[in-house]
């Protein structure tokens, strides 16, 4: 269980969170939503540790997280995707794929690709401008 307590920060002079606490059970889906600009990012910073003015106590499992590093928090089973749209506009499907792999050499087969990817089969000659968010 991730367990948040009485969590306090923000950034420079500019306090965002105030006591916010919350718990999302072991394998629950747990969603935090609400209006551009209220600290849902803040607090997805400050609990993986990212963010230099933050207070409280963030544990995982009973285990106290606060003082850890990133990298420990990460080591310890905590993830943190944020979103962003790092695709290339100009390049195709297919070409932004292949940018990032290290390899070109060894670029996986479009099968495989296709297989984790499916929705963009019929879209990989398309401009990477031209996919919805979702699809990017």
């Amino acid at each position: 269980m991730l367990a948040l307590g009485d969590i306090t920060g923000g950034y420079a002079k500019a306090q965002v969170l105030e006591g916010v606490s919350l718990e999302a059970g072991a394998g629950a889906v747990t969603a935090l939503i609400g209006r551009n600009g209220v600290g849902k990012t803040t607090l997805m910073r400050g609990v993986m540790g990212l963010l230099p003015r933050m207070q409280g106590d963030v544990s995982l499992d009973g285990v106290a997280l606060g003082g850890l590093p990133t990298h420990a928090r990460a080591r310890a089973g905590l993830g943190y995707v944020p979103e962003g749209r790092q695709i290339f506009p100009e390049l195709t499907v297919m070409e932004n794929l292949a940018v990032g792999q290290r390899q070109p050499s060894r670029l996986w087969p479009e099968a495989r690709l296709f297989a984790l990817l499916p929705n963009l089969r019929d879209r990989r000659a398309n401009a990477g401008r031209a996919l919805s968010g979702g699809e990017q």
